[in-house]
């Protein structure tokens, strides 16, 4: 395997540790929020990643150990989604679906059980933030001038 992709978040926590996580326990490469993925002629993933600050591309290289595949989570702007047809949704019913035990994916990857069922991180508190202030209305591009002169945000 020389490449697993995840889903950037999670619907339980919403926390995007998955992908980071695996990485960790098989010491592998990884890249996070991928918009777009190449493969390289060496073996390499570059990936261009969505951050605050604009775009940023990562150069993941092959390591050259199937027990460290590259791991990329994707962001939405990766895909562009194909909706299936009804014959091929009829098809798709009749297909077998493979089964895998915890127990085998754990042993595959060379782990054991307890590190993959044991939680590593801990919820220590859930707030609300503070409820904002309430804003002001203005007339005119003036008087909004005005205020922001007033609290000293523009000169």
């Amino acid at each position: 395997v020389d490449l697993v992709l995840l889903g950037k978040q999670s619907i339980d926590s919403d926390c995007g540790q998955t992908g980071p996580l695996l990485a960790g326990f098989l010491d592998a490469p990884q890249a996070t929020f991928a918009a777009k993925i190449e493969r390289d002629a060496d073996g390499a993933f570059t990936v261009e990643r969505e951050t605050d600050a604009g775009t940023e591309t990562i150069k993941l290289n092959p390591t050259n150990n199937p027990q460290q595949p590259a791991i990329i989570t994707c962001d939405l702007r990766l895909n562009t989604p194909r909706y299936p047809t009804m014959p091929n949704i009829m098809k798709a019913k009749k297909k077998p679906v493979q089964t895998i035990s915890l127990e085998d994916m754990v042993t595959e990857l060379g782990l054991e059980l307890d590190d993959v069922c044991n939680p590593r991180n801990e919820v220590v508190e859930v707030y609300e933030p503070p409820p904002r202030k309430e804003g002001e209305t203005v007339e005119s591009v003036d008087a909004l001038l005005g205020k922001l002169k007033e609290k000293g945000l523009i000169a």
